[in-house]
């Protein structure tokens, strides 16, 4: 399957002692190599951060 799933975490969160928000979603391998970098909202920060993916 060309789709993988990965996780992508608050990169914000951690320097401001807050737990980082995680999200699941998946991209195609063979067009996107390098990793996801997205603007998502953090929930306890509550605002929309940047979130790069971990896994």
């Amino acid at each position: 399957m060309p789709r993988e799933i990965v996780t992508i975490e608050c990169t914000e969160a951690r320097k401001e002692g807050k737990s980082p928000s995680r999200y699941i979603t998946t991209r195609n391998k063979k067009l996107k190599t390098e990793k996801i970098e997205l603007r998502k909202y953090n929930p306890s920060l509550r605002r929309h951060t940047l979130h790069r993916e971990i896994k």
